[in-house]
C-alpha cells in the first residue's frame, strides 16, 4: 500500500498506441467499436486481466489477500465504492489504479462537455449536431487519461462546482430562457460522463452538498436547480474517507452512505517487511551526483519500526492514525544527514550511523496527533522515545536479552533433575562493556566524525567488537562499527548505559554515575 508522491498527478503514461482512425459517425458505425457502460467496460478488462495473470493494481503493497479482492469483487458487482481508513493508507492511490481498467481510446461527439456517446447522445449539443449531421456528425477519440477526475473535498465546495449551475451570459447573449439545456454550465461530474469520477474526503462536504449525490448514485441522473433538466450519467463514482468516529469537520450522512454500494475498509501494513517495501518504493534515496549513500539492514527497518511504535504509543492518538509518510520522510532525512557527511569529508560512499537517526525526528514530529498526555510531554520528547523503542525492538531481535541468562548449563547425564540455568550474571557477554563505562569512561559519538574517529572511539570499547561478531557478524568494516554502535545504544534503551544529548550527537557514559551526577 502506498501513496505516490506528487499526489496531483494521475497515474497514466503517454498513450500507448494511436486513436483508431474513425472521425464521423459513419466510420465508427464501420468500425468494430460497440457502446457499453463505464461499468461494463471496467468489468470486461477486469475479467481479462484476471484470467491473463495480470496484476491489476501496481505499487500496491500489503492488500493482496485484504482490500484488493473486496476492490475486484466491487468491481466485477458494478458497485460504486468507498475506501475508508486512516490517513496515509493508500486510498487515492488505489482509487486511480481503478481507471487504469477504462479502455484506452473513447469515441466521443466531437466538441461534446459531457463525453457524449455517437450512439447514445444526451446533451443538447450532442444531440443537434447528431440530428444536423448524421452519419457525417464528427467524432473525436478520448484517451483513458482523460476520463478520470477527482476532487478533493473542502467546505467551500459548491453543487454547481461538482453537478452545475444555469449560466445567465449564455441565456441573454443566446436568447434563451433559463431552462433551456443550452444554458447550462456543467459541473465537475457531468463533465466525467462515461468515466471515473473520485471525490477524496467526503466526510468534509458539507451535508446539502452531500445530497446532491442522491441523484447521481440512485437515479444516475443529474437535476440543475429547480429547472425540469433532467441528464442521464454514465459514471463510476468513487470516494474516500477517514472514519467518522473521529473527524472534527463533518461526516458522512446516512442516506448517502446507504446508496454507495460498497464499502471497503483500508489498513496499514502488518509486518514491517512490507511496510519497508512501501518505504522503499517511495522514498527519495537515490539522489542524483556521485555520493552512496549505505546504510546497514539492521537500522533501515528501524525507520520502518518507528512507525509501528507509534500506532502502539499512548501518547498518539490512534484515531488519528500514523501515516506511512512518516518513515518515508523520516529515511530520506536520515539519507540526507549521510549524505551532508559525505559531501563535507569528500568522500564519495559513506554509511549510516545510529547518530544519524537523529535526524528523523523533525519528519515524526509533524506527523503525530498526540492525545493530551502526549502533548504535556511534548512532540519533540514523544518522537524521540518512539526512535529509542524502534531501535530497542530490532536490538532484542538482533541480540540476546541483557536480563536473562546467556545459555543453561548441560543437563548432568544420568537420572536427576534438570539443573537451573546459569544465573551467575545478568550481563553475561555485555559484563567487560558495562564495566568498561564504569570506570567514568564515556564515549561520545557526533554525526560529523571522520571514519578514522569513528572507529578509534568505538574499537576502544572492550568486548563490544566481540558481541557484534558473535551475533551479527557483518561482512563490511564500516558496518561493523555502525553495529557497534548499535549495541551501545541497545544498552542504553535497555537502561544499562546511560545517554546525554549533545549537540549533533550522544554521550554514552555509566548509568549509576550519571544518576549520582544529575543527583
Amino acid at each position: 500500500m502506498t501513496q505516490a508522491r506528487d499526489e496531483s498527478s494521475i497515474p497514466f503514461d503517454a498513450p500507448a498506441s494511436e486513436p483508431p482512425a474513425a472521425r464521423t459517425l459513419g466510420e465508427l458505425r464501420a468500425s468494430a467499436w460497440h457502446s457499453r457502460s463505464v461499468r461494463d467496460e471496467i468489468r470486461t478488462n477486469l475479467i481479462a486481466a484476471l484470467r491473463e495473470g495480470r496484476r491489476v493494481f501496481e505499487g500496491i503493497v500489503g492488500y493482496e489477500q485484504t482490500v484488493i479482492p473486496q476492490v475486484i469483487n466491487a468491481l466485477l458487482s458494478r458497485h460504486n465504492i468507498i475506501l475508508l481508513g486512516l490517513r496515509g493508507q493508500a486510498k487515492t492511490r488505489l482509487m486511480r489504479q481503478v481507471a487504469k481498467l477504462l479502455d484506452e481510446w473513447m469515441p466521443i461527439v466531437a466538441g461534446s462537455d459531457i463525453h457524449d456517446d455517437p450512439y447514445q447522445p444526451v446533451s443538447w449539443h450532442a444531440r443537434e449536431l447528431v440530428a444536423e449531421k448524421k452519419e457525417a456528425t464528427p467524432i473525436e477519440w478520448v484517451h483513458r487519461g482523460e476520463r478520470y477526475r477527482e476532487k478533493l473535498a473542502t467546505p467551500d465546495v459548491s453543487v454547481a462546482d461538482l453537478v452545475g449551475d444555469i449560466d445567465p451570459v449564455k441565456a441573454a447573449t443566446q436568447k434563451l430562457h433559463f431552462g433551456h439545456e443550452a444554458v447550462i454550465n456543467f459541473g465537475i461530474i457531468p463533465r466525467t460522463n462515461r468515466g471515473i469520477f473520485g471525490i477524496n474526503e467526503l466526510p468534509d462536504l458539507q451535508p446539502r452538498i452531500q445530497v446532491s449525490l442522491f441523484n447521481i448514485l440512485e437515479e444516475k441522473d443529474v437535476q440543475i436547480r429547480g429547472f425540469p433538466v433532467r441528464l442521464p450519467m454514465d459514471i463510476l463514482l468513487m470516494f474516500t474517507a477517514n472514519p467518522e468516529d473521529y473527524t472534527n469537520r463533518g461526516s458522512i450522512i446516512t442516506p448517502l452512505k446507504d446508496r454507495i454500494e460498497s464499502q471497503i475498509l483500508t489498513h496499514y501494513p502488518a509486518e514491517v517487511s512490507q511496510a519497508m517495501q512501501i518505504t522503499d518504493q517511495e522514498a527519495w534515496t537515490t539522489r542524483s551526483g556521485e555520493i552512496e549513500v549505505v546504510m546497514p539492514l539492521f537500522l533501515r527497518r528501524v525507520v520502518d519500526r518507528m512507525a509501528f511504535a507509534a500506532r502502539d504509543s499512548e501518547y498518539v492518538d490512534q484515531a488519528s492514525g500514523v501515516s506511512a509518510r512518516l518513515p518515508i520522510a523520516a529515511l530520506e532525512n536520515v539519507v540526507s544527514n549521510v549524505e551532508r557527511r559525505a559531501v563535507m569529508q569528500g568522500k564519495a560512499r559513506e554509511f549510516a550511523r545510529v547518530v544519524d537517526l537523529q535526524a528523523a525526528l523533525p519528519a515524526i514530529t509533524g506527523k503525530l496527533e498526540l492525545v493530551y498526555e502526549g502533548e504535556q510531554e511534548g512532540p519533540f520528547h514523544v518522537a524521540t522515545n518512539l526512535v529509542g523503542q524502534a531501535l530497542r525492538q530490532e536490538f532484542e531481535l538482533l541480540f540476546p536479552s541483557a536480563y536473562k541468562p546467556t545459555s543453561p548449563r548441560q543437563r548432568k547425564p544420568g537420572p536427576g533433575p534438570e539443573r537451573e540455568p546459569d544465573e551467575e550474571s545478568d550481563l553475561g557477554e555485555y559484563k567487560p562493556i558495562i564495566d568498561h563505562f564504569a570506570g567514568s569512561r564515556t564515549v561520545e559519538l557526533t554525526d560529523t566524525l571522520t571514519a578514522e574517529e569513528y572507529r578509534a572511539r568505538l574499537t576502544a570499547v572492550p568486548g563490544l567488537e566481540d558481541v557484534v561478531r558473535a551475533h551479527l557478524d557483518p561482512g563490511d568494516d564500516n558496518e561493523r562499527l555502525a553495529a557497534m554502535e548499535f549495541v551501545l545504544e541497545g544498552l542504553h534503551q535497555s537502561s544499562l548505559l546511560a545517554k546525554e544529548d549533545i549537540d549533533r550527537g550522544i554521550l554514552y557514559c555509566d548509568m549509576l554515575g550519571s544518576m549520582m551526577a544529575d543527583f
